[in-house]
């Protein structure tokens, strides 16, 4: 899978011949919008959209600016935990950030006067990229609004920074990780899992749930599960998300856990919901509620959440596997 992922890479960034030997700059990085030039070696980087600043911050790099934390910040400061931890690894101040609650501020983002832009990961549209190279290029997504998993998050943004090599390094750690943990949870390997957006318990005729494409169902692959089926049959259009009525829920029976947002509140509605309690996972309760705090945050993975919320989102997810192996 790596092997893929890196060839695929060089086509997305790639060095003009006028490029220095001496130099990586300037970088050429192709993306959904078109190509993007970074002349030099940025010493101002911003960063919108979800997560993109943890790369350069796990890099060493500070940025001038980015995203304020708008789901799963318990405290309210803007600043998930994993990144304030690295802030005060890196012995610095919390930076600007940007309130993206009605969408990017491009004028707070200008106002930080940055050398580069930094969303891989993120849903930008035509008009917000073509807004954001005003103020300075702007690394964008390859193909697909929020379908950028964690690794190529790293090697996108990381190579807009002039440190490919720092990118790889930081892949490579984070996998080392991944695999030492997995490896002490066996009942993981072979089963099937789906995540669901999000249920409203007054009204549960239709599922929502994340497909394939979705950097939270990729990193199920990491983890030794699978997608089952149901959810691959429904994530060939390429969107990241997908709905099903609640008719079709018999589909689904090909999903061994059940993962989605929120609390224990919500597993009454759905064991008593005639339909919903027939599906085999939330039958024999093999199910992982995430709530809405930290954990719920980080199962989206990014560079600095991966190793902060490992070891609880495993702990959760073998014991649902457990409850699915019992009813088996």
């Amino acid at each position: 899978m790596n092997i893929i992922i890196i060839i695929a890479f060089t086509f997305i960034c790639t060095f003009p011949a006028w490029a220095s030997e001496n130099s990586p700059f300037p970088i050429r990085i192709e993306h959904a919008f078109g190509s993007s030039v970074i002349t030099q070696k940025p010493k101002r980087v911003a960063t919108v959209a979800w997560a993109n600043h943890e790369v350069p911050l796990a890099l060493g790099i500070v940025p001038v600016g980015f995203a304020a934390a708008n789901f799963g910040d318990d405290d309210g400061d803007g600043v998930l935990p994993w990144v304030a931890d690295r802030l005060k690894a890196l012995n610095a101040d919390t930076p600007i950030l940007f309130d993206e609650g009605d969408g990017i501020d491009f004028e707070a983002v200008a106002a930080t006067q940055p050398d580069v832009i930094l969303a891989a990961y993120s849903g930008l549209s035509r008009s917000d990229y073509e807004t954001l190279s005003m103020i300075a290029p702007v690394v964008a997504f390859p193909d697909k609004p929020w379908s950028t998993n964690w690794r190529s998050m790293i090697r996108i943004n990381s190579a807009g920074l002039g440190m490919m090599a720092e990118g790889e390094a930081l892949i490579t750690k984070i996998e080392t990780q991944i695999a030492e943990r997995v490896a002490q949870y066996p009942e993981l390997k072979d089963k099937s899992a789906m995540f669901i957006t999000h249920l409203d318990p007054t009204d549960l005729s239709v599922i929502h749930f994340y497909s394939t494409n979705d950097a939270r169902v990729s990193f199920f692959d990491d983890l030794g599960l699978h997608s089952p089926p149901s959810v691959k049959k429904v994530s060939q259009n390429g969107q990241f998300s997908g709905e099903s009525s609640i008719e079709k829920i018999d589909e689904f029976n090909d999903v061994d856990i059940f993962v989605t947002y929120g609390n224990k509140a919500l597993l009454t509605p759905l064991t008593e919901n005639p339909l919903m309690s027939k599906m085999r996972a939330i039958k024999h309760g093999a199910i992982v509620m995430l709530s809405n705090g930290p954990l719920a945050t980080a199962a989206n993975p990014t560079p600095l959440s991966i190793s902060w919320v490992l070891d609880d989102y495993l702990e959760a997810l073998a014991k649902a596997a457990r409850k699915a192996e019992l009813a088996q």
